[in-house]
Order: C-alpha cells, then structure tokens, then sequence
C-alpha cells in the first residue's frame, strides 16, 4: 500500500463510531478505491463485540460489526421462547451496545445483519421497523447494511424481494448487502452443501447477472455485492474448493463496460474468508473486495484461548479450595479472568486480518 493511500484515508476524517448514511458509503469506497478491505467479524455478545473494538483501536483499523440470526438470538438469551422476537431485540440491544460504546475506541464502525434468507425476512423487516424508531429519535439508524440471501432462489426473485426492501431502507441511510451465486458450508442454519464438489457450477456467480442486479438495483441506494467465486463458510482442507477471484475482475469489467463508473465499480464481497490463502486474499481484494467475513478462525482464536487456559488452570475449574494449596481457586475461575482471555486471543487474531486486508493503520476517523 502506498503512502499516499493512507494520506487520502486520514483525510476523511468520519466521526468516530457508527457509520451510516453517506458515510457508510465513504468508508466503503474509500476502502474499494485504496485497495485494502475490512474485516467483518460475527458476534454474540458484549465480549465479542469489545474483543473485535480493541483489535480495531489497537491497529488503528476501521472494522465491520456484524450479527447472524442465532448471533442476535444469543444475544438477547436463549431463554427466550420466542425466536423470532429474540432475533430482533437481540440485534437492537447489540447495535445499541455497540453505538453507546465505538466512538470512545476512536474508530468507524460498520454495523451489519449476516445472511437472511426468505425465512428470516421478517427478522430484517422488525429491525428496519427499529431503525425507523430510532431516526426519529436521533437522526440516525441502528446498522449501517442488511444483508439479504436470497440467493438460493431465481435471479429475478432475489432482485425484485431485495429492492422491495432497499426502497424502505435507503431513504433511512441503510445500505443493502445481496448474495448472487451460491456461498458453500453452512452458518447460523444459511448455506448450501457441497454437493457437486469443487466444480459445482453454483458457487462461481456469472458476471451477466452481476450487472442485472447492478442495474436494477443502484437506482434505489447503495448496494454491496458478494458474489460467489468458490468461497465456502468454515473451513475445508486444502484443494476441496477452487477459489476463482477473477470472477470478481471479470463482474467489475462487464458492469463498468456497461456505466461508465470507472474501473471498480461495485463494492464486493468475499464470504467465507477463514482459512483462506493469503494470495487469493490479495488478489480479491485488488478487484474491489471491501469486506471479508472472518467467523470461524475467531470462534476458534477465542475457543483456544480459553481452553488453554481451563487446561493449565484445571485445579480451579473442579475445586473452588485447591487441594494441593489449600487455598481458595476464585481468582483463576473468576468469569473475568477467562473471558478476558478468550477476548486476548480474538484480539490477536485480528491483528493478523488487518495486515492480511492492509487495513493496519488506515482508520478513516478523526481523531479526537
């Protein structure tokens, strides 16, 4: 990354926090048009989302936020009997969460919904209804993008249910995130088998459609776009799927042929990003990639990280009177202690997703 490139970010200078609106789209294509991407990090809770503030203060990184449906459920507790209820207000207390506390980190924030398909749509449809709330009351709206995946479904259905939902969302400074092709493995219940292997046909999304969406969409607000290239949620063993990022150069040609708007014209996607190799990572995101979604290599940095701990501790975490001192074991099994250190490791992981995206050091807020 050149130095000028860091200069044209430091000069944006976004308020501190939660991006919506235009800024939401600034950041994003400043982070298209630099060449460099953000990571997107699934949470579940105070810890996580804290976890994912500090990787993003330390390495002075703008950073995506973002919530699955079971993220959100977790969120607002398992107890509740009510799914669909707990989705909702499970997101609306992690936003609520997150704008209250990202500004002190000095960083952007992008708050985002993961994958919702036909199923979950009314789970998007409560938290616009949230957002409407919440714009009249402070003039801003709870995330900053919606995802839709309705992927599975013809083209022309996916285009036409996401841009019943754009048309409610834009005018509140909500962006729109759609899934064209098929991203394999599964997560939070969304997702497709493998079934054809690594050729299948699906997972690779074909430039024509790009553009078809591209078209009917950007007149009614900002859209981002993952479009499939072999990317797989979780992680598989090396060579059981192809990634192709130059289906990605291909979707930027064919839609800039079309516009006019530049050599880059769509803000893309890439899902499915733990475990993937570091080339391919650079090369997706030099055609326009300015999110990866990072959720299993986190779930395991944190899982790791505890269990080490538990492992080197296990005295602690079987007698509350260790029998081999005699003396009280609250300190090690202190929730505090092992969650602070399942934090630690999501923090460290991090660090390693913003070198690999170059998002080191390119925080696009002010500094306050």
């Amino acid at each position: 990354m050149t130095n000028t490139a860091h200069t044209a970010s430091s000069r944006l200078g976004l308020r501190p926090g939660v991006v919506t609106g235009a800024d939401y789209r600034r950041l994003v294509e400043t982070c298209r048009d630099e060449g460099y991407a953000l990571p997107a990090v699934n949470v579940v809770g105070t810890d996580s989302i804290n976890a994912v503030l500090e990787a993003a203060a330390r390495n002075r990184a703008d950073v995506i936020i973002q919530l699955s449906n079971g993220g959100a459920r977790f969120y607002a507790g398992e107890g509740m009997k009510d799914a669909e209820q707990a989705r909702v207000l499970g997101a609306v207390a992690a936003a609520r969460h997150v704008h209250t506390v990202a500004a002190a980190y000095g960083v952007c924030v992008i708050l985002h919904t993961d994958h919702a398909d036909r199923k979950l749509l009314p789970w998007i449809s409560g938290l616009i209804d949230a957002s409407e709330e919440a714009v009249k009351e402070t003039g801003r709206p709870l995330f900053s993008s919606h995802m839709i995946d309705l992927s599975a479904e013809p083209l022309e259905d996916n285009i036409a249910e996401c841009a019943r939902f754009l048309r409610r969302m834009s005018p509140l400074g909500i962006g729109l995130e759609i899934e064209l092709g098929v991203t394999g493995g599964e997560e939070d219940g969304i997702g497709h088998d493998l079934d054809d292997g690594a050729d299948n046909a699906h997972l690779y999304t074909q430039p024509e459609d790009v553009l078809k969406a591209y078209e009917a969409l950007s007149p009614l607000g900002f859209v981002t776009i993952a479009a499939s290239f072999g990317n797989v949620h979780g992680v598989y063993a090396p060579g059981n799927v192809k990634l192709r990022p130059e289906i990605l150069r291909n979707s930027q040609a064919a839609v800039a042929k079309a516009t006019n708007l530049g050599d880059k014209p769509l803000a893309l996607v890439f899902h499915g990003g733990s475990g993937s190799e570091q080339a391919k990572i650079t090369e997706a995101v030099s055609y326009g990639v300015f999110k990866m979604n990072i959720d299993t290599d986190i779930q395991f940095a944190f899982a790791t990280s505890i269990g080490r701990y538990v492992q080197e501790h296990a005295e602690a975490f079987s007698h509350q009177i260790a029998p081999s001192t005699g003396k009280p074991t609250k300190k090690l099994y202190d929730p505090r202690k092992w969650l602070r250190v399942g934090e630690l490791g999501i923090v460290a992981r991090l660090e390693q997703s913003f070198a690999d995206l170059g998002a080191t050091g390119r925080s696009v807020a002010r500094v306050i």
